[in-house]
């Protein structure tokens, strides 16, 4: 998006304060267990406000084979999440594939052996993911200040 001419903050979701300098929100979550994160229900409830007055786009990484079926039920799950919210008016969502290392797992799920014993798998589509955040740009980008002149 910084390369379509837009400025651009990244910032992990627990972090954010307000929303208030913003005139657009890109929210990426990783569903875990079928579910959203517990820190994008926690950011969606606590800008609630914020959410509704701005445009918003969600991205959602989910699927970590390169199975069609996989990649289905991750778009699935991302719809049956937000449709939780149902004040949230996404002007864009997508679905991408997720990447996954059980090195990384948190307490509790570092204890679950099936998930520790899984593979490394990274099945992020960044030229998809790229052209996703192109279109965005275009449709996050300013609109010009019509100026309206009238003959007397």
């Amino acid at each position: 998006m910084r390369e379509c001419g837009l400025q651009v903050d990244i910032q992990p979701m627990q972090e954010v304060q307000t929303l208030d300098p913003y005139r657009a929100v890109v929210l990426g979550t990783p569903i875990y267990m079928c579910i959203f994160h517990r820190d994008t229900t926690h950011f969606l409830e606590q800008h609630r406000s914020a959410l509704t007055t701005r445009p918003v786009a969600i991205f959602a990484l989910g699927a970590l084979h390169a199975d069609e079926e996989e990649f289905q039920l991750a778009r699935e799950q991302l719809d049956k999440e937000l449709a939780k919210f149902p004040w949230l008016t996404a002007q864009a969502t997508a679905t991408f594939g997720g990447k996954f290392d059980p090195a990384n797992l948190d307490y509790p799920l570092n204890l679950m052996a099936p998930l520790r014993n899984m593979p490394v798998s990274d099945m992020r589509d960044w030229t998809a993911i790229r052209a996703w955040a192109s279109d965005l740009a275009a449709q996050f980008q300013p609109v010009p200040e019509l100026g309206i002149s009238q003959e007397m």
